[in-house]
């Protein structure tokens, strides 16, 4: 890639040179070679990052799994003669490593039919348009996209090297027969409901008053009350200060000083941190805010001239979906002669909580804030799905609506129960296209199921 004096030689120039090949590396990686860029993709370990190896993807496997523990708990009810049984980890590790391997090798292949030089290493900026990798071979570009991702935080405390992170999970080989969690959002729920449907006793630990504070307070509030019904055990308003060694697992010291019983196993989700700090982003110029996320503007431009970055490093929706729409865009723009910018606004999201809960537009209390009580008005169904009626189990659903004046224009939808990450999507549509309560009335419903409720709220 460079000649022996240093000085880089003709193949060592790109139009585009990628540092990261997760979600929207690839992403932004692909869409500018189908422009007829050429390309070099750096990343030092495995191809599709978090998302693909450490995130969504095993993450809904294991939730997929638990799924089905649940059916199996109260198929006797039903009339189904199966005698309980636990997951068989090593067997069903081997089916969802071998689903990571197969898109692995499908990167490989586009990359390779889209003549993009993908490079095993990590690499730092020297300045706005060389990069180094770890090697010394050295990139030059006329542009550069960060695509560098974050990584989980344990927190500030005595003994928290006793516990492991997200990623630390996704190598168990069983499940533990008590595990605490802590943590309130997207993780730390999604983490704790699949765990104990596959078996483990699970202790959530939540420093505020309530799970998952950037949804809607009624959802999160019928959800708590599920897992409670579920087995996991609650703790809120729980000041975490100390862990401590107890055998081969772990006890908890709170604020008052008072050290909790003892666990198998303890996972932080206590947030997330961005891939930053290696990047040498002074010898470029590059701005980052405080907490170490690269500044950049809604068209994804950092401070310095074409030096691009989306996804986790950047403080935008931490979300696989964005990173790759926001990346897309991007190359759309740069090489396709497209003027297309990502829209930040009513993200649709779900979190693969037991049950799932999702949400597009704004919450309740957001729309009162923006909008003042008059104009907003708020519609409800609470309800058990029919599989958990058949078999009485209390696990209930509440679907809510927020519109806006006299039209009542949907600007908030929020689902909490069986398939609510099914039924979003299609309803996220809608409320971008700007949907109104009486177009929603004016659906046929598809009865029965869960998703009708959203077009006869009254």
């Amino acid at each position: 890639m460079s000649t022996p004096s240093g000085k880089p030689d003709a193949k060592a120039h790109f139009d585009l040179v990628v540092i990261g090949g997760g979600s929207g590396g690839l992403a932004g990686a692909f869409r500018a070679a189908e422009h007829g860029a050429r390309v070099a993709l750096l990343e030092p370990h495995l191809l599709g990052g978090t998302c693909v190896n450490v995130g969504c993807v095993p993450k809904k496997a294991m939730w997929l799994a638990a799924e089905a523990a649940t059916r199996l708990q109260f198929a006797p009810t039903l009339g189904f003669p199966v005698a309980p049984a636990p997951l068989d980890w090593a067997e069903f590790i081997v089916h969802r490593e071998r689903y990571i391997a197969n898109i692995h090798a499908s990167y490989r292949r586009r990359l390779d039919a889209a003549g993009i030089a993908v490079l095993p290493a990590w690499a730092r900026l020297l300045d706005a348009r060389t990069v180094e990798c770890e090697n010394g071979v050295r990139l030059h570009a006329d542009r550069i996209l960060i695509a560098t991702g974050g990584r989980p935080l344990r927190p500030a405390i005595a003994g928290a090297e006793l516990g492991g992170v997200s990623d630390d999970f996704f190598q168990w080989r069983a499940a533990p027969a008590r595990v605490a969690v802590v943590g309130a959002g997207y993780i730390a729920v999604e983490l704790a409901g699949l765990l104990q449907a596959l078996g483990s006793q699970v202790e959530l630990f939540v420093r505020g008053d309530r799970l998952l504070k950037e949804f809607d307070h009624e959802l999160t509030t019928q959800l708590a009350e599920d897992y409670r019904q579920s087995g996991v055990r609650l703790h809120f308003g729980h000041h975490l200060t100390a862990v401590e060694a107890a055998g081969e697992g772990v006890r908890l010291r709170d604020g008052d000083g008072a050290l909790g019983e003892r666990f198998d196993a303890l996972l932080f989700a206590t947030g997330r941190q961005p891939n930053s700090d290696r990047l040498n982003l002074d010898a470029a110029g590059v701005a980052v805010d405080a907490a170490g996320h690269i500044v950049v503007d809604e068209r994804h431009a950092t401070s310095v001239e074409d030096l691009y970055a989306v996804g986790d490093c950047t403080a935008n929706a931490a979300l696989t979906p964005v990173a790759i729409a926001a990346a897309r865009r991007l190359m759309d723009r740069l090489y396709g002669g497209r003027e297309a910018v990502l829209d930040q606004r009513d993200i649709p999201t779900v979190v693969f909580s037991h049950p799932p809960i999702g949400q597009v537009g704004l919450t309740e209390a957001q729309a009162r804030a923006l909008h003042g009580d008059a104009l907003v008005h708020v519609y409800r169904a609470g309800f058990r799905p029919m599989l958990y009626a058949l078999a009485d189990m209390p696990q209930r659903s509440v679907f809510k609506l927020v519109c806006l004046g006299d039209e009542r224009r949907v600007i908030g939808i929020h689902l909490m129960g069986e398939a609510a990450d099914e039924i979003l999507q299609g309803f996220a549509v809608a409320l971008k296209r700007g949907i109104t309560l009486d177009d929603l009335r004016d659906t046929v419903a598809i009865h029965p199921t869960s998703a009708e409720e959203v077009v006869l709220m009254r």
